[in-house]
């Protein structure tokens, strides 16, 4: 639509950013009615300003902003850092470990296995969709429990699992997605298929530990807010830079590097800074991410669509089950962890994008469209189901239920 208009390119990349963030930011005030969390406003914004809809904007400003993926993987994984407090994960180290294990992987395996044998996909399309089905959004879950000032140890597991959570999903997802490329290009299968990514991977969490040492060295005490803002963006920026560079997730690096940085300096406050930074990237970033939902597409995600979204679930809340037998935790513990871990999406929808680089031309975009479609949904039940697991388990005062008795949070989930 914007095209017809003949504007300069600088004009229409910068009326297409403010038509973006606008008109998510109106669509918010729609889905806050319907409390509904921003991100599904995102992601519908996007279908209606995309090729598919109302196409508001040109399709080479869409693939122009790619690039916005990696940035906003950098800030949401940055983040996530803040909640791997070393001497936190030290008291209970090896049982929060099982435990994500248990619930990340257990998910995957059971989805690859329904995705091969009952709908007959591909391997590297179920390996990659498996993968990308362990992660959890960690916002939707933490959002719940501060506007229910839900405590006790069934939320401080909650909150060591969903940091480490993703951490092994995007390990899983580097695994899977070297199998899918060897798989896709018909390549031969051998043990460095497997070592590669881990040693890649390693190398990522190495280079993210030397960035957060270099980051307490430069963020002093005497630096100003905007100061200590700038240098933490600018690390983000390279670091994602680079690891796009070297073609490997920002993820790891990232992630590595906000927990290097914590630990070192105990500095929350920077990461309270940065993520008031981040909401028109994490904006634009969804939004995006629903230009190229394949409206067409959907006719055919259809079953495949639907038996991801439930057996994620289902492998989510078996995988929790297992874990926490084995690390002998409280029944009701045991019988509710699960519904706390439905929420998907930031890390997800960027791994998505990423895995549709991977599958060649209609798997590529079948891989979209369901993490996509899902995410909507996953989205608008996960913040009921986290809600439930805190209240069976015990875990929110009776007086905190009362609508009177807590604010409702507006932050976007990632």
């Amino acid at each position: 639509m914007l095209s017809s208009f003949n504007l300069q390119p600088n004009s229409e990349l910068g009326l297409c950013l403010a038509i973006i963030l606008l008109s998510g930011f109106l669509l918010t005030r729609v889905t806050k009615l319907l409390k509904l969390p921003n991100v599904t406003a995102y992601i519908l914004t996007g279908v209606l300003l995309g090729p598919f809809c109302f196409n508001v904007i040109p399709t080479e400003i869409i693939n122009s902003l790619g690039f916005v993926t990696d940035v906003a993987l950098g800030f949401i994984a940055f983040g996530v850092g803040r909640y791997f407090l070393f001497h936190e994960l030290k008291r209970n180290g090896i049982n929060i470990l099982i435990l994500t294990c248990c619930e990340a992987l257990i998910a995957a395996v059971v989805i690859i296995f329904v995705m091969v044998v009952i709908f007959r996909q591909p391997l590297a399309f179920a390996l990659l969709l498996g993968a990308i089905g362990s992660a959890t959004a960690p916002a939707s879950t933490i959002m719940t429990i501060r506007q229910y000032q839900a405590k006790g140890d069934f939320v401080n597991l909650i909150l060591q699992v969903v940091a480490l959570d993703d951490a092994v999903s995007i390990l899983a997802f580097s695994v899977c997605a070297a199998i899918a490329e060897a798989l896709v290009q018909h390549s031969a299968m051998n043990l460095m298929v497997f070592i590669e990514p881990v040693l890649t991977n390693g190398l990522a969490v190495a280079m993210g530990i030397g960035c957060g040492l270099i980051m307490h060295k430069m963020i002093t005490e005497k630096r100003s807010d905007d100061n200590r803002l700038i240098i933490a963006v600018s690390m983000i920026l390279i670091m994602s830079a680079l690891c796009t560079a070297l073609d490997v997730s920002p993820l790891l690096c990232c992630m590595a590097m906000g927990a290097a940085y914590l630990n070192l300096s105990k500095d929350i406050q920077l990461f309270d800074q940065v993520s008031s930074f981040t909401p028109p990237i994490m904006t634009i970033f969804f939004v995006v991410s629903g230009m190229n939902l394949n409206i067409p597409a959907l006719r055919y995600v259809g079953l495949i669509g639907l038996g991801f979204f439930f057996f994620r679930i289902v492998g989510k809340l078996i995988g929790s089950w297992i874990g926490c037998t084995l690390i002998q935790a409280p029944a009701a513990t045991r019988n509710n962890f699960g519904l706390a871990l439905v929420p998907s999406a930031g890390v997800a929808i960027g791994l998505a994008a990423l895995g549709q680089r991977i599958l060649p031309g209609e798997y590529g975009t079948l891989l979209s469209t369901v993490i996509l479609s899902t995410a909507i949904l996953y989205e608008i039940i996960g913040p009921l189901c986290a809600k439930t697991s805190l209240i069976l388990s015990g875990s929110i005062p009776k007086e905190n239920l009362h609508p009177a008795h807590h604010k409702h949070s507006h932050q976007a989930a990632v």
